[in-house]
C-alpha cells in the first residue's frame, strides 16, 4: 500500500510517488503501451497524474487510460503550447488552451492547473506587469479557480532562481519544480524549496532521475568517454557510483527514496515508459526515506558540484551518444 502525504494548504492527499505524462505520450511509448503504464500505475495505487499540451499526445492518452476507471485520480496539467497559434497574453487563447486540455482529457475540472515554464521567457512571456508577475494568464487561472474549473493553480519550472521570486506573490497553491532537486543537483534548496514551505505550497519534485542522468549507471562513458562532461561532474558521477557499489543500493532506488526523505516534498513524479517501469519505481518508494547516514554521504557527493558547471548540458546525453 503506497503510502499518501498531503499536498501543502490543498489539503489534497497524494501517493508519495506520482506519474508524469510526458513519457506515456508518443515522445517515448506508443499508445498501447502507454495506456498500460497509466492502467498499472493506477492499479498499484497511485493517485496523481500530471501531464501538459506540450507532452505530445499524453492528455489524450491519458483521458482513454482513464476512461471506465472508477476509482478517485488527481489530475494536474498546465498552459502552453497548444492549441495553435498560442500566445501567452492572449486571456482567449489561454482560455481555448484550457478548453481543449479538458476535452482530451474527458473532464469538466482538473485539480491543479499549473503555467508552464513561468520562469523562464525563452518558452513564453507570461507577465504584463513583469514586476509583480500578473497578467491575463494570472487572472484567467483565478478566475478559473473560481468557477471550480480547477481546483487549484501552480507553477511548473525547470529553472531555480527567477521562480522564487513569483512564489512570493503569495498567490500559488502548488509547486513543480524539476531538474533542480535530486541526487546530484540541488538549486531548488537554496530558494525555491525555502519560498514554498514558506508560503505553505504543496511541493511536487519532477525529474528526479534527471531524465536519463541517474535512471542507470555510464560507468564507460563517465570514465572514459562522454566529452562534454566538465571534470568536476565527471569526478562527482564516480563518487556517486563508488558509494552505490558500497551500500549496493541501484541508482534509481537511490534517486527516487532521496527525494522522499524531504518531509516538505509531498510526492515525486516518475517518467516511466513501461509497465514494468512503473512497477520497480513504486517498489523502490515504498521502501521509505534513506537512513541519515546515507543522506549525509549523499550531500557531501552533491557538494562536490553545487551548481551547474558553464556550458554543461541541460539534458545529460549519455544515452544519446554513439
Amino acid at each position: 500500500m503506497l503510502k499518501t502525504r498531503v499536498l501543502g494548504k490543498t489539503g489534497l492527499e497524494v501517493t508519495e510517488i506520482a506519474l508524469g505524462g510526458l513519457f506515456v505520450s508518443r515522445y517515448a511509448a506508443d499508445r498501447e503501451r502507454g495506456i498500460a503504464t497509466i492502467r498499472r500505475a493506477l492499479e498499484l495505487g497511485i493517485n496523481y497524474i500530471d501531464t501538459a499540451p506540450g507532452y505530445l499526445d499524453s492528455e489524450a492518452v491519458i483521458g482513454e487510460a482513464l476512461r471506465g476507471w472508477d476509482q478517485p485520480v488527481l489530475l494536474s496539467t498546465k498552459l502552453g503550447y497548444e492549441p495553435q497559434p498560442f500566445e501567452p497574453q492572449n486571456k482567449e487563447f489561454l482560455r481555448r488552451s484550457v478548453e481543449n486540455s479538458l476535452r482530451l482529457l474527458g473532464r469538466d475540472q482538473v485539480d491543479i492547473l499549473m503555467i508552464h515554464e513561468p520562469d523562464r521567457p525563452d518558452y513564453f512571456d507570461w507577465w504584463t506587469d513583469k514586476e509583480n508577475y500578473r497578467g491575463p494568464v494570472s487572472e484567467l487561472l483565478e478566475e478559473l479557480k473560481e468557477r471550480g474549473v480547477c481546483r487549484f493553480i501552480g507553477l511548473g519550472g525547470t529553472t531555480a532562481y527567477p521562480m522564487a521570486r513569483i512564489i512570493e506573490t503569495g498567490r500559488w497553491d502548488v509547486l513543480l519544480t524539476a531538474f533542480q532537486y535530486s541526487l546530484l543537483w540541488r538549486e531548488a534548496e537554496w530558494e525555491v524549496l525555502p519560498a514554498a514551505k514558506r508560503q505553505g505550497m504543496g511541493i511536487i519534485v519532477g525529474a528526479a532521475l534527471q531524465q536519463g542522468a541517474l535512471a542507470a549507471r555510464y560507468d564507460q562513458q563517465v570514465n572514459h568517454g562522454a566529452p562534454w562532461l566538465s571534470l568536476p561532474r565527471r569526478r562527482q558521477f564516480q563518487a556517486l557510483y563508488r558509494y552505490l557499489d558500497e551500500i549496493e543500493m541501484p541508482i534509481v532506488e537511490a534517486a527516487l527514496r532521496f527525494v522522499i526523505s524531504n518531509p516538505d516534498v509531498a510526492t515525486v513524479l516518475v517518467g516511466a515508459r513501461s509497465p514494468e517501469e512503473i512497477e520497480s519505481n513504486v517498489a523502490a518508494v515504498a521502501k521509505g526515506p534513506l537512513p541519515a547516514e546515507v543522506l549525509a554521504r549523499l550531500k557531501e557527493i552533491a557538494d562536490m558540484v553545487p551548481f551547474r558547471p558553464y556550458g554543461e548540458p541541460y539534458g545529460m546525453p549519455f544515452e544519446r551518444e554513439s
